[in-house]
């Protein structure tokens, strides 16, 4: 390849293009030996993603050294007969990804690699535990994003081949074409007025007493709604109460807070309600954080019996309920609402959208008795401002257009298919269910050993396990085990653990 030399270079520079730097091995020597790029006019490529992929493997496989001279803009335009524009845009491209840089007045040039670009990721390793470690909710929360863990059968989230990506690409695009400046700015603190609207309008056809500027605000997830609620009614030291079982990222967000965690034993129609009152009277809690439709990890939903005496105890005890709605869409028809019987005057509703549209919509809202909305908006403004108005958008689009609601029916049956076979399958392996589930996306399985100890084995085999003991604000030990029902459509999965649970049962 003839080197062109750049008619912006000084003079200094330009008889350093043209002079010979044998022996020595130069940038420009290093530039000399690299393959000239020949645009491809029949490549389903552009241009520029051509021109990129040459330059960017010539660099990252050391064809080019660092500090090698690239060619000009429109030494190479002219050599390969393509636009400046095209160029241009290649360039800022391998500068974006750090391979390259420019110099006012003299070039681009090939940037140094850093070691952390060569170095391995650390999601691609199979996590692991050092001797001793904790089986910890950090631990099963950094291996759920892990790429190296292909079964995960700790993960709380539905595979995405079972979500509607045409249906949110739709959103997406319409979103795109209709909104204008809007998608420039800040949203609402309070969240996206239109969506708003339209959550009240689905929790009022439930009984729900929403009214969409008094009593809900938006928040990224369900996660942030119930850390707002916390850190403004709960203070370091005060007692709250949650489901044992229940949700672990709650438990490891409260033990962060300082504060006084008490579990409140679970049963098949709600909380224990004679524990219950014994744990009111005994700490006077601040607040009592619970699933009421279709409950993590057991998948049980609240009686109407259960539900009023709950609110009765709180009534009496004076505290907050904070009721956890995320999974309430895969129960057919209206579930039981502490929301509804108490006209949200001491509950706190949270709900979202990532389980059943995608884990990447932070898209959630509150619906609470107007001062709190007040009080918890004031806070979310001091945490981060207001929540991504494009989420909300996208949200309020699906919702809007009438779909979301026949996607949730598609969606159940077949979370309700896989868990009636993955029951079975699990029964096979003997595994079974205290009280079979309801509804959702879990089985909660007694699975006759230590599960921790089999989810500290699994995991090295690339098998994510979610063991009861996260579950427990105690963390007490146990044979208790949650699995994921899309399980059953991973059949090394289950090979797995079938030989884990036979080596743990002494058969093998």
């Amino acid at each position: 390849m003839t080197l062109t030399l750049d008619p912006a270079a000084t003079p200094k520079e330009a008889q350093a293009q043209q002079t010979p730097q044998a022996p020595r091995a130069s940038s420009d020597t290093a530039f000399q030996a690299a393959a000239p790029w020949r645009p491809l006019r029949s490549s389903d490529l552009s241009l520029v993603d051509q021109l990129v992929d040459h330059y960017g493997g010539l660099i990252r496989h050391h064809g080019l050294r660092a500090g090698s001279r690239l060619p000009s803009v429109r030494a190479l335009a002219q050599e390969a007969a393509v636009s400046r524009d095209t160029v241009v845009q290649a360039y800022d491209r391998l500068a974006a990804q750090g391979l390259v840089h420019s110099r006012r007045g003299s070039g681009v040039f090939v940037s140094a690699r850093r070691a952390a670009q060569a170095a391995p990721r650390a999601s691609d390793a199979l996590p692991t535990l050092e001797q001793g470690a904790a089986f910890d909710t950090a631990f099963l929360l950094r291996s759920m994003f892990r790429e190296g863990m292909e079964h995960s059968g700790g993960a709380g989230m539905l595979p995405p081949e079972w979500l509607d990506q045409e249906m949110l690409a739709s959103a997406l695009r319409a979103v795109g074409r209709s909104t204008g400046p809007s998608l420039l700015t800040y949203g609402v603190p309070q969240g996206y007025l239109p969506l708003r609207q339209q959550i009240a309008s689905v929790l009022q056809a439930q009984d729900v007493p929403a009214h969409p500027e008094a009593h809900l605000m938006t928040v990224a997830g369900v996660t942030q709604g119930l850390d707002l609620i916390v850190r403004s009614l709960v203070r370091p030291g005060d007692t709250v109460l949650v489901e044992d079982p229940g949700w672990f990222l709650i438990f490891g967000r409260l033990n962060a807070l300082g504060v006084n965690v008490v579990g409140v034993p679970r049963l098949p129609g709600g909380p224990d309600v004679e524990a219950l009152e014994r744990l009111a009277r005994q700490h006077q809690p601040r607040l009592f954080i619970l699933n009421t439709a279709v409950h993590n990890p057991t998948g049980q939903t609240l009686s109407a019996g259960v539900a009023h005496e709950v609110l009765r105890i709180a009534e009496r005890h004076d505290f907050y309920l904070a009721e956890d709605d995320t999974y309430s869409d895969f129960l057919p028809g209206v579930p039981v609402r502490l929301a509804a019987m108490d006209r949200l005057q001491r509950v706190l509703l949270v709900g979202g959208y990532s389980k059943t549209l995608a884990g990447s919509l932070r898209v959630g809202y509150v619906a609470a008795h107007t001062d709190l909305i007040r009080r918890l908006t004031d806070l979310k403004l001091l945490g981060g401002l207001t929540t991504a108005l494009p989420g909300e958008q996208v949200v309020h689009r699906v919702l809007a257009d009438g779909q979301y609601r026949k996607h949730v029916d598609r969606l159940r049956e077949r979370v309700d298919r896989a868990r009636n076979r993955c029951l079975r399958m699990l029964e096979a392996l003997d595994c079974r269910a205290p009280h079979e589930p309801q509804a959702g996306m879990f089985a909660w399985v007694d699975c006759g050993v230590d599960s921790e100890v089999l989810a500290r084995h699994a995991a090295p085999q690339g098998l994510l396990l979610a063991p009861g003991l996260l579950f427990s604000p105690r963390q007490a030990a146990g044979s208790m085990l949650r699995i994921p029902v899309p399980m059953v459509e991973q059949p090394q999965t289950w090979k797995i653990l079938g030989h884990l649970l036979a080596q743990h049962r002494g058969g093998g």
